[in-house]
Parts: structure tokens; sequence; C-alpha cells
């Protein structure tokens, strides 16, 4: 496998800039969920470079609803959290975003497959790969 262009590099990020786009006024997503949802190898680790690399383009994507897995702020003295506080997104005790209440779901089907992204996978119960009620 080759290395990735510079050009590559601008075309994935603009993959990941337009599902962010996506994410709705007062939810959240995770840099994983963003991965999943652009595919083609992408990881968390990528969707957070591409954060990184806005520039200019910080004043059109919302970068402030892209957090980390457990719902931490992962960025320092960017007023990340004030700017969701003032889309009304509500935080815990310990910083956390509630993501039992802000998450957002991903795109409809309809719309990712339409500009080839991926729908992501329903959630599950915390913990657990089923909805079924243990007996034990």
């Amino acid at each position: 496998m080759s290395t990735p262009t510079a050009r590559d590099e601008r075309d994935y990020y603009e993959r990941i800039f337009r599902v962010c786009e996506e994410v709705p006024r007062g939810q959240v997503s995770t840099y994983g969920d963003i991965a999943t949802i652009v595919g083609d190898g992408c990881d968390a680790r990528i969707v957070g470079h591409a954060m990184a690399a806005l520039g200019a383009r910080a004043a059109t994507c919302p970068w402030q609803r892209i957090i980390n897995r457990t719902g931490g702020i992962s960025t320092s003295g960017h007023g990340q959290k004030e700017r969701l506080e003032e889309e009304g997104v509500g935080f815990d005790e310990k910083g956390h975003v509630l993501m039992s209440v802000h998450q957002w779901a991903g795109p409809t089907e309809e719309w990712a497959r339409a500009r080839g992204f991926h729908p992501l996978p329903p959630k599950t119960p915390q913990g657990g790969a089923s909805t079924q009620l243990s007996l034990f």
C-alpha cells in the first residue's frame, strides 16, 4: 500500500468535515462514531487529526460537537464546553457530556448511502450486545 499524498489526506479530511457538519446543534458525536460513518480505514485518531487541521473551516464546521467516547472534552482552553453549553448540551458533575441525552444517533441510512458513507449500527445497552433481559 502506498503512502497517502497530501491531496489524498485533504480529500479524506473533507469527508470527515462533511459528516461533522451533520451533527445537529445540541447534540454531540464521538471521534469513533465519525470514523465509523466515514469508513474506508478511518479511525478516531484520524478524526482527531482532522479536527486539529480545521483552520478557517472551524468557522463553519461544528468542531465543538465532536468529543471523546466517554463524553469528555478533548480540547483545552478553546471554549468547547462553553460552546456546547450555549447549545443546551448538559454535563455531569465530572464535566462529561450526558451522552444518553445528547449523543447523535448518526445520519439516516439514506443520507449516508447517497454520499458514500456508512450509517452507525444501533446502540446497545451499556455493557451488552443485546436488549434481552438477563434472567440471572
